[in-house]
């Protein structure tokens, strides 16, 4: 039951209280959602999901809020930035002695600290009209939060699969409030789609995992591969993933829009345990408890250990000959998971057959 009417200017109210709280920006969404879920159905239907079953199940509570919460009359889509401080992650892709990890992934994992504010502006909310059902989304159930951030005027969804923005361009978080009150919508509509005739994050793909504009095979994306992938990695892609040990920014970085990026103030993003331009060869010495240590509170803790040694070694097997890099490999040929051995003779071999070319 809710205690007291909506006020007239309640959206631009919470959007203010929302920005207290760190993030960029909010808005109520229009929940006409179809197209997204046709969209996804022919994705998976397709099988360019790769391993991600869990994208194919429930495609209905995607589309309908109101089956994903039961009472849901409004979405609320929240923006956070994100882009660290610091150094140049251009200039971390071309040392090849480097292990790149992907922005969003330096700092506190994102999904704590979104849960966190957006618990509290639901908080804030209730105060203002009274209590109400709500429930709070960080990449954390079944919903099109792209989609979503597209139909509150939050920005358009880019050739790469991506939310752009027009002012901040796309290195922000996404997240949600399911909410039982009657919200007005917003009244900025769809954001019109500046992408144009711009296709440079389809071209830089490292490994060409895109097959036309907003069509993705994650089966050949490097942040599916790195961190959603169980097993072995193709061999083919192996080469083509150069130091790239957890996700990707490639489609970001290169695209025009990400000029206006804003540095995020935000602490919990910030880079922690220097992982914004390690050494390949300092984290393939680290043992599992280092790991832990160091990864703590950290999205890194998604790829698990194992990943995270696999990943490295194909990093290694790419990086410039050096008796070091090959002291490093040698140290986990006998390592005690499988797929990791095997990752690791490809990556010797490729550090001596280096030797034998020079």
């Amino acid at each position: 039951m809710i205690a007291a009417a909506i006020p007239t200017d309640f959206v631009a109210r919470i959007r203010q209280w929302a920005l207290e709280l760190g993030f960029a920006d909010a808005e109520v969404a229009h929940l006409q959602l179809d197209e997204d879920l046709a969209h996804l159905q022919r994705w998976v239907a397709e099988g360019r999901n790769g391993g991600m079953a869990y994208m194919g199940r429930d495609p209905e509570l995607r589309a309908d809020p109101s089956k994903l919460r039961p009472g849901t009359l409004s979405v609320i889509s929240l923006r956070m930035d994100y882009k660290p401080p610091g150094i140049d992650p251009r200039s971390v892709l071309e040392d090849g002695e480097a292990a790149y990890i992907a922005r969003y992934a330096l700092g506190r994992d994102y999904h704590r600290t979104l849960r966190a504010r957006l618990l509290k502006l639901g908080r804030r909310i209730e105060a203002e009209v009274g209590p109400h059902g709500y429930r709070v989304l960080t990449d954390s159930a079944p919903a099109f939060e792209k989609a979503l951030a597209r139909n509150a005027g939050l920005g358009w969804i880019g050739k790469n699969t991506l939310v752009l923005n027009a002012e901040a361009g796309s290195l922000f978080f996404l997240g949600e409030i399911y909410t039982d009150l009657p919200l007005p919508l917003s009244t900025r509509g769809d954001a019109e789609d500046r992408c144009g005739r711009c296709s440079a994050c389809l071209k830089i793909c490292p490994t060409q995992a895109f097959i036309g504009p907003r069509q993705l095979d994650a089966r050949r994306c490097i942040s599916y591969l790195t961190i959603e992938h169980h097993g072995s990695i193709p061999e083919e892609l192996r080469p083509l993933m150069g130091n790239r040990i957890f996700g990707c920014d490639d489609c970001q970085l290169v695209c025009p829009w990400n000029r206006y990026a804003r540095i995020s103030e935000e602490p919990d993003f910030a880079a922690r345990n220097g992982l914004d331009a390690p050494k390949l060869i300092e984290l393939f010495a680290w043992s599992e408890h280092e790991w832990l240590q160091k990864t703590e509170g950290m999205a890194l803790r998604r790829a698990g250990y194992s990943r995270w040694k696999r990943n490295l070694a194909i990093a290694l097997g790419n990086a410039p000959r050096s008796e070091a890099a090959v002291t490093s490999l040698r140290a986990r040929i006998d390592d005690e998971d499988e797929t990791v051995r095997e990752h690791v003779r490809w990556a010797l071999d490729r550090q001596l057959r280096h030797a034998g070319a020079s």
